[in-house]
């Protein structure tokens, strides 16, 4: 499969199966080939955004991926941070850019192993997207921050339309408090393709 494809299939998934047969093909290519020839330039925008809006450590990245996201924590000081992805494929790359105190498989559609309130914040790049996760998961991003807690995690605008992401946060009520929720592009000027213009909500809330 060309990474073209591969970005075609991840917007089709429909199961955790999927993904782990996706990723574990594509891992070992994401970075090379996708990430850098369509520009993606979402993860530095999530970390940008978790600095500027005071964001510390320790840090959870959710659906950690390659690490795309932690890296560019990382280049602005923010730890310790940890990762956790469905694909220990992906996680292997992750591994080797030495920039997690620990990195765990887990599921945000489950329970993730980890303390209720063990974080000060939490990041996701792409998680929350077609074919991927939907606004089920937040509640699970709550419970691991602890009280003011900062969450930034990208949404996929016509994800956020078609899985109902308003009704969740109307749900989610005063256990969440600043939210906001900017528009940013999801790639960069070398963005090719019917996806290069594609747009995400960055979700920003701290926990109550």
């Amino acid at each position: 499969m060309t990474d073209k494809t591969d970005l075609q299939a991840a917007y089709g998934l429909r199961t955790p199966d999927d993904s782990r047969r996706l990723y574990a093909n594509w891992a070992d290519t994401y970075d090379t080939s996708f990430a850098a020839e369509m520009d993606f330039a979402l993860p530095g925008a999530v970390a940008a955004a978790f600095v500027d809006a005071g964001g510390t450590g320790p840090v959870l990245d959710l659906g950690a991926g390659t690490g795309l996201c932690g890296a560019a924590l990382a280049a602005l000081d923010v730890s310790p941070i940890d990762a956790t992805d469905l694909s220990p494929e992906m996680l292997a790359v992750a591994r080797r850019k030495t920039i997690y105190a620990s990195l765990f498989e887990g599921n945000l559609l489950e329970r993730l192993p980890v303390r209720d309130g063990q974080y000060a914040g939490a990041v996701s790049t792409g998680t929350f997207t077609t074919g991927h996760v939907g606004p089920q998961a937040l509640d699970e991003v709550v419970r691991i921050l602890r009280p003011g807690g900062l969450a930034v995690i990208s949404v996929h605008a016509d994800h956020w339309q078609a899985q109902g992401f308003g009704a969740k946060l109307a749900a989610l009520g005063n256990s969440i408090e600043q939210l906001d929720m900017p528009l940013v592009p999801i790639y960069g000027q070398r963005g090719q393709g019917a996806h290069k213009d594609d747009m995400s909500k960055l979700l920003m809330f701290r926990r109550a």
